[in-house]
């Protein structure tokens, strides 16, 4: 079975990775069928249908899923379409999505919308509904392909407006987006029920999102305003099972390993910093984190471009396995590293 995702075109790796490790987490098989700006294809076992809804909606990165019925060309689509069992998937309301990716034909979306409708329609006799279909039929013109088929899922735009930072009881400065703050608790390929520890947990932004999929959320900070903010801001968005205390990230008090670790460490010299040195501090964080992890277990962890990653690694058994730049502004570019110890 096909799958095909429309990506976020926000950041030109980040889609890719981040389906990867979801789908690594839910230990699905699966393979790359096409990767481009706009669309994602992979081939997974039928077996998976069922289970798709609820893993896909992990993803931050990614804007619709569906079940490829299709595969075709332009010229023959209608054709196909004619042929195709349409009451095998459309036993209710409907509607025909289509959306172009660099394609260059001359075929009209409304037009074609109406066509694929009608065929549909004439097959199964369901009733069209545009504002709240039961089953929404996506149909995209990519090269001189088309790809036809139902909606497995929408990502929800809604949840990452709503769980902005400045929407939130506690709210700091510098805040990381919930996109992306889901994006890194992904990429650690941390499962549901397992555990994930932020010991820079700040405003509590990668906890929730992690709370939110279904792992158990353990977080430290030096500063007693943020321990506070965060638990604030947990119970807010309705995750009540929690760790969170007050710690030096370099000595933390846990007697049992976590399966994985996000986190977004502040830099310069601050409060926030214990007035440490960012590259000491994250060096001596390092450290600690390592006999905390479970020997398995991904960290990732986001850095001013000016820290030198391998720099703070040295002397440990961590090794930067994957990257991703993200320009901020002018002066400065995020990067997100993910580690695993070797």
């Amino acid at each position: 079975m096909e799958i095909a995702m429309i990506p976020s075109l926000e950041h030109p790796t980040l889609p890719r990775a981040e389906v990867e490790a979801v789908f690594h987490a839910e230990k699905y098989k699966y393979s790359f069928k096409k990767v481009k700006k706009g669309l994602i294809v992979i081939e997974v076992p039928n077996r998976l249908f069922q289970e798709l809804p609820n893993t896909v909606r992990r993803l931050s990165f990614t804007h619709e899923v569906f079940r490829v019925l299709l595969h075709t060309s332009s010229e023959k689509l209608l054709e196909k379409a004619a042929e195709y069992p349409w009451e095998d998937v459309v036993q209710r309301d409907y509607a025909v999505r289509v959306r172009k990716i660099d394609n260059k034909s001359d075929l009209n979306s409304l037009d074609l919308e109406k066509k694929l409708g009608g065929i549909i329609k004439r097959r199964t006799g369901a009733r069209v509904n545009l504002k709240n279909p039961h089953v929404l039929i996506r149909t995209v013109l990519n090269d001189d392909q088309v790809l036809v088929g139902d909606r497995v899922s929408k990502i929800s735009k809604k949840h990452f407006f709503e769980f902005k930072p400045h929407k939130r009881p506690f709210f700091y400065p510098g805040s990381m987006h919930p996109k992306l703050a889901r994006c890194m608790v992904n990429l650690t390929h941390v499962k549901r029920g397992e555990s994930l520890l932020d010991p820079f947990c700040g405003t509590g932004g990668i906890l929730i999102e992690a709370g939110i999929i279904g792992a158990q959320v353990i977080g430290s900070d030096l500063d007693y305003k943020m321990v506070k903010g965060t638990k604030e801001n947990l119970l807010h968005c309705g995750i009540t099972d929690f760790k969170i205390f007050r710690s030096d990230a370099r000595s933390l008090p846990l007697t049992e390993p976590v399966d994985a670790v996000a986190t977004d460490p502040p830099y310069g010299i601050s409060a926030s910093t214990g007035g440490e040195k960012s590259l000491d501090l994250y060096k001596q964080s390092i450290v600690s984190l390592a006999k905390i992890i479970k020997e398995d277990g991904r960290l990732c962890m986001a850095t001013p471009h000016y820290l030198d990653i391998h720099e703070v690694l040295k002397g440990t058994n961590f090794e930067v396995i994957e990257q991703h730049h993200i320009r901020m502004h002018k002066s400065l570019t995020r990067v997100i590293s993910i580690l695993k110890q070797v």
